[in-house]
């Protein structure tokens, strides 16, 4: 059986792994604001609100817009799940064609607070973001503040390895289990929703595996024979054939980022010593790259690395305040591991409520 472990997924910062910080120990020390890539058009058949809420899922909250405005739950659109251990603001739209107008005033749930109210002439589909803005609060428990300036100071200018946050695979790795049971040992999941959350998981672990082997090897932010380059910004992506030097300065100016595997149907696009690598990872998992296959996705690429925008700290006594943004997909939890082993303290409550 397959054995899971997020800690093994190799670090770009030897440093971080002496040096502790605790996070989360209110979810106002963990801040999101979702930003759209377009204004709402102010009219159409959808309402569209900008909600704020602390502590709450988003698809409960989802599903409690329904309820309140009388529609089905597939008419609800948001573009992302955000974390719930947190305060964060996020777009919805609800499609309330040929039904009675909703008195959104009296929307009253606690923790949740509507910011704007407008209309859209269409839903809010998954994955229609720039990005989230970032406004965290860590402690430091260990290592002095010299050494935290360094580190912050490397990820403003060379990044971050582009990791899947562990947040993706569920509460302790869970969903990694259950598609090791659906894939190997033919336990497919009931709901549909379940066996989304599983593919997805399953695509972001063998990623995961891809990028932590190229850090191990120290080519997760350089040019290697035969990689597959991405245009910064975007999922545009193009066969290398050599490392010149245009392609050298590109890269050092992050104008495109190396890439590695998202698994489906159809050959690796890699070439030479990139395929090599991505091959030598992925064949020890033969059952998960087959069902994958079967769920008739097509082979995709990601960027190994991302660089956090506006990548400001300011430190405050004890704590250390960090503001930044991510495009859509990145994890705020990947930036943080590269600076200290974080004790998330929600997580922590979390496993305490689940062993009560």
């Amino acid at each position: 059986m397959q054995e899971f472990d997020y800690t093994s997924l190799q670090l770009v910062n030897a440093h971080a792994e002496r040096t502790q910080a605790r996070y989360r120990q209110l979810a106002e020390h963990f801040q999101v604001n979702e930003v759209l890539p377009f204004s709402p058009a102010g009219e159409g058949p959808h309402v569209m609100l900008q909600i704020t809420k602390t502590n709450t899922n988003t698809d409960w909250l989802a599903k409690t817009l329904a309820d309140y405005a009388g529609v089905n739950e597939v008419d609800i659109g948001f573009a992302g799940l955000k974390d719930r251990h947190a305060v964060t603001t996020q777009w919805f739209t609800i499609n309330t064609e040929g039904k009675a107008d909703v008195d959104w005033s009296q929307f009253n749930v606690d923790n949740c607070q509507i910011i704007t109210e407008t209309r859209h002439n269409k839903k809010l589909k998954r994955g229609a973001l720039s990005g989230n803005e970032f406004n965290l609060i860590i402690e430091p428990t260990s290592g002095d503040k010299q050494d935290w300036e360094q580190m912050l100071q490397h990820v403003k200018k060379h990044g971050v390895p582009n990791y899947f946050g562990e947040q993706r695979f569920g509460f302790q790795l869970n969903n990694l289990r259950a598609v090791e049971a659906w894939f190997t040992h033919r336990r497919k999941p009931k709901s549909r929703l379940t066996k989304s959350l599983l593919i997805s998981s399953a695509r972001s672990w063998l990623f995961n595996l891809v990028l932590s082997e190229r850090i191990k090897q120290n080519n997760w932010n350089t040019y290697l024979i035969g990689d597959v380059m991405q245009l910064a910004g975007s999922h545009s992506s193009f066969k290398t054939t050599s490392n010149d030097d245009d392609l050298i300065k590109r890269l050092n100016e992050f104008d495109i980022d190396p890439t590695g595997p998202l698994w489906g149907q159809g050959e690796l696009p890699s070439a030479e010593q990139c395929l090599s690598l991505e091959e030598n990872v992925l064949d020890a998992w033969p059952s998960w790259k087959k069902g994958l296959e079967n769920q008739r996705l097509k082979q995709e690429r990601r960027a190994l690395r991302v660089r956090p925008e506006s990548f400001e700290w300011q430190w405050n006594n004890q704590q250390l305040k960090l503001s930044f943004f991510l495009p859509a997909g990145c994890f705020a939890t990947s930036v943080l591991r590269e600076l200290a082993v974080m004790d998330d303290v929600s997580q922590r409550n979390s496993i305490s409520t689940h062993s009560s």
